[in-house]
């Protein structure tokens, strides 16, 4: 009897770390996409409300989910509460959060590049400079769907395999 309590705890938790492991191929492609939409609603702050970054990163941070909407807030406290530049402040914000988030150091460049332009500019080129950002954010989501295709079942099914291997191994 103890012996198949114990298996069952052991399928368990090793389903469980395969869960887990997988997760992180399907969080990227969320977060991916709730970022592109992030952005494409900060291009529309700036463009058509003329809302000054600090007002639109606030209301950015109210309609997004964490760890998206606590790094928009951050970006948001820091230009308000302190003496520094966009620049600085997109920096230790992104820095803050990402290690919160699901996604990759190339995503991490690509948006701290865009944090070196914002606020640099007039409308008409911060507009090209989110419209770069978007694509190559669009080129990474790509990449992390196809990841996720590949991965994430395999994980799954590798974290229930190896608690059967386990068993075999230890009975």
């Amino acid at each position: 009897m103890i012996k198949i309590i114990g298996a069952i705890f052991i399928i368990i938790a090793t389903t469980w770390t395969g869960f887990e492991l997988a997760r992180k191929f399907s969080d990227r492609p969320k977060q991916l996409r709730v970022l592109r939409s992030a952005l494409q609603s900060l291009d529309a702050e700036i463009m058509y409300s003329h809302t000054p970054l600090h007002e639109a990163a606030r209301r950015l941070a109210s309609q997004l989910t964490n760890p998206l909407s606590k790094f928009f807030d951050t970006f948001a406290n820091r230009l308000t509460n302190t003496e520094t530049t966009v620049r600085a402040a997109w920096e230790t914000s992104l820095q803050e959060i990402w290690k919160l988030t699901a996604l990759k150091q190339g995503e991490f460049e690509i948006m701290k590049q865009f944090g070196e332009t914002l606020g640099r500019y007039d409308r008409n080129s911060q507009q090209k400079q989110i419209l770069l950002t978007l694509s190559h954010l669009e080129r990474e989501e790509a990449d992390a769907i196809d990841r996720q295709a590949k991965y994430e079942k395999m994980l799954k099914s590798l974290g229930f395999l190896s608690g059967l291997l386990l068993i075999i191994l230890l009975f």
